[in-house]
């Protein structure tokens, strides 16, 4: 069984992958996607975005990194996807699934899952522009509107020599609403004979082992169930996963590391972003949250959380007590 980190827009960036693999069990890491538009972009955003690549390509736990590519121009996206593998990613991973708006009325994403042509067209371009030995892969969902050409779109991305493709098992008018229909991706993975790794509402080991038995699959991408509960891998193979207090030096880590790169303003934000997820699994993450849920100084939150350097988390854990004990 593999078991990969999903590219999440906005929320998997670089320091949340350093964290969770840090946590453990996670077999190879997907980067959120890199746009591109009709330009061949200097090598200083690449690394910008997926600063794994100045570390041989993995996170600091070793990890490998695949980077993510976005775009509808085969030419432009083969052009950049040859520059990015000189600078050593495991693999480059092409999106077709992202439903946001904003990247679908500009030709990207989802919508592209009307096109199967297009779709063929940009993996084989990017297929040849890399190096043989170096994985390109895909990630898409079951469709844009419905599931009509869901099985053109992944017979073309493995006849255009995709390695791999992720389905994440729902379309993009479905969003992230609940189910995901895990039973399609059993579909596709019987009319293909590439690997095929499911994705898609597993939030607990119980989730994991109903998507494989019902998808076939021997492959599990995590998203917001392992920001969630950062200890998914590790439980779903039957490992011990961190506690609450065994996470505090992760959150601690991710605050100081996000501190170096993410705007004051907006570094709170980015912490209470990941403790909602917590509180799925934590119920001291809640207390946690509410603490600081109405702050958006650093300053503020620093003391709030974690008190002065060399107390670590010694705050969290105090606002923890009280959640743990009612549980």
């Amino acid at each position: 069984m593999r078991l990969l980190l999903a590219p999440m827009e906005g929320l998997l960036d670089a320091s949340l992958r350093d964290v969770i693999t840090r946590v453990g069990g996670v077999d190879l890491a997907v980067s959120e996607f890199i746009r591109i538009t009709d330009q061949l972009l200097p090598a200083r955003v690449f690394t910008r975005l997926v600063p794994e690549l100045l570390r041989g390509g993995r996170t600091p736990a070793g990890t490998p990194v695949r980077a993510q590519l976005l775009g509808s121009d085969p030419e432009c996206l083969a052009e950049n996807a040859a520059l990015l593998a000189t600078l050593g990613p495991h693999g480059v991973d092409l999106n077709f699934g992202c439903p946001a708006p904003t990247v679908n009325r500009h030709r990207g994403g989802a919508v592209l899952l009307d096109e199967p042509e297009q779709v063929h067209a940009i993996v084989a371009a990017v297929r040849r522009a890399v190096p043989p030995a170096m994985p390109v892969s895909a990630k898409m969902r079951l469709g844009h509107r419905d599931e009509a050409r869901m099985l053109d779109c992944a017979l073309a991305i493995e006849a255009a020599g995709a390695a791999e493709l992720t389905v994440h098992a729902r379309t993009k008018a479905h969003g992230y609403r609940p189910p995901a229909y895990w039973d399609r991706i059993a579909v596709i993975r019987s009319a293909v004979r590439l690997p095929v790794v499911a994705n898609g509402e597993v939030w607990t080991v119980a989730d994991a082992r109903r998507c494989l038995d019902i998808s076939g699959c021997q492959a599990l991408m995590l998203g917001r169930g392992i920001v969630a509960d950062p200890g998914l891998a590790l439980a779903v193979r039957g490992e011990a996963a961190p506690d609450w207090r065994a996470l505090l030096p992760h959150l601690r880590h991710y605050w100081n590391r996000i501190g170096t790169h993410v705007s004051p303003r907006h570094r709170a934000g980015r912490l209470k972003q990941w403790l909602n997820l917590l509180r799925r699994r934590f119920p001291e993450a809640q207390a946690a949250f509410d603490t600081v849920r109405t702050f958006s100084d650093p300053l503020v939150v620093e003391a709030l959380l974690f008190g002065a350097p060399g107390r670590a988390a010694a705050r969290l854990e105090d606002l923890a007590l009280p959640a743990a004990t009612a549980s």
